[in-house]
């Protein structure tokens, strides 16, 4: 229990004795399951999420793995109380192949008492690292970067994308660390324009950029995603919108709606005919109904007749708890635009 909009988190339904051996059952088991998705020896992909809190019976707890390093963000005190006895089994479970261990909760510890999170190494210091996801590499930068370094979860989705990218002109949208546009590149994109309101983020485009294309048609934008799609005169095959959470509680949920309206119906109206959109919606609070809704209503507004062709989740290292549905945070569609 703690103050805050999640007040309970039910770590077992039995009287489970909370000791040593739940803690390495537990993060054993989340482990083991990585490891039957053939997650945690490939030779193509090294970043993968280890623990995703109630998805793995571990409320409070997100754990991810960045080649040979660990990036802990604690979401609640009781959690953050069992921090060294979570390390310890971290390191019995890898059997010491671990090169670093940080400790990313300072942003996420809603509680404010005698816990006090702070972001620090607690084990090696190593403060980024470069990863392998399906043999293209990023560089993760953990201690300043958004979440805990990379947006994991949307491996599958960004797979998908290159496929759909070939002679296209694509437009990446709140692009972060630019994945999705190394991908498209990586499927022969005619151009690639990335935009972010971060410089911070937008060089870390450019570098992961240059490390698996030097000689990309890339273009990179320091700018405002709303501002950009009012202000641009261009025109795109492929756009991609996975912007941050609109709404992180219930009472931002109808301005959360509101804002995914205007920014799709922004960009199907730089969409040639025939063009194909990746939007996303990444607010726990924003259901699957109501997020089709809003591209729906953008659709009708922008004036423009609109497929579904796939509809997007997250990943299976993200699992999610059938006794927990707020865990299926993640909404996706892939929509064709004529």
């Amino acid at each position: 229990y703690q103050p805050g909009s999640i007040a309970v988190r039910i770590l077992d339904f039995d009287d489970a004795e909370i000791d040593d051996s739940f803690w390495c059952n537990r993060i054993s088991e989340a482990y083991s399951l990585r490891k039957k998705l053939g997650l945690t020896n490939s030779a193509e992909t090294n970043v993968y999420r280890l623990v995703n809190a109630e998805g793995d019976n571990l409320p409070g707890l997100i754990i991810d793995y960045y080649n040979k390093n660990l990036v802990i963000q604690m979401h609640s005190a009781g959690m953050y109380r069992n921090l060294d006895t979570i390390v310890a089994t971290l390191q019995q479970v890898y059997e010491g192949k671990i090169d670093s261990i940080f400790n990313k909760s300072e942003g996420t510890m809603p509680f404010k008492g005698p816990v006090k999170a702070e972001n620090s190494p607690i084990l090696g210091n190593t403060e980024n690292a470069v990863v392998s996801e399906n043999s293209l590499k990023f560089r993760v930068d953990w201690t300043e970067g958004q979440k805990t370094g990379f947006f994991i979860d949307q491996r599958r989705n960004r797979q998908l994308l290159k496929q759909f990218s070939r002679d296209r002109d694509v437009l990446n949208l709140f692009c972060y660390t630019g994945a999705f546009s190394v991908y498209a590149l990586a499927g022969k994109a005619r151009q690639v324009d990335s935009v972010d309101s971060s410089v911070k983020a937008i060089d870390l485009v450019n570098e992961n950029v240059t490390m698996n294309f030097p000689d990309a048609p890339h273009k990179t934008f320091a700018e405002d995603a709303f501002k950009f799609l009012e202000k641009t005169k261009d025109k795109y095959d492929l756009i991609i919108l996975d912007p941050p959470a609109f709404a992180k509680h219930q009472s931002a949920l109808h301005n959360a709606l509101q804002g995914y309206k205007r920014l799709n119906q922004s960009a199907l109206e730089k969409i040639r005919s025939g063009g194909i959109l990746f939007t996303f919606s990444c607010s726990q609070v924003v259901s699957r109904e109501n997020f089709r809704k809003s591209v729906f209503a953008a659709s009708v507004n922008a004036k423009r007749r609109v497929k579904i062709l796939h509809q997007l989740t997250q990943p299976e290292d993200h699992p999610v708890s059938i006794y927990h549905p707020e865990g299926e945070y993640l909404k996706g569609l892939v929509l064709y635009v004529e």
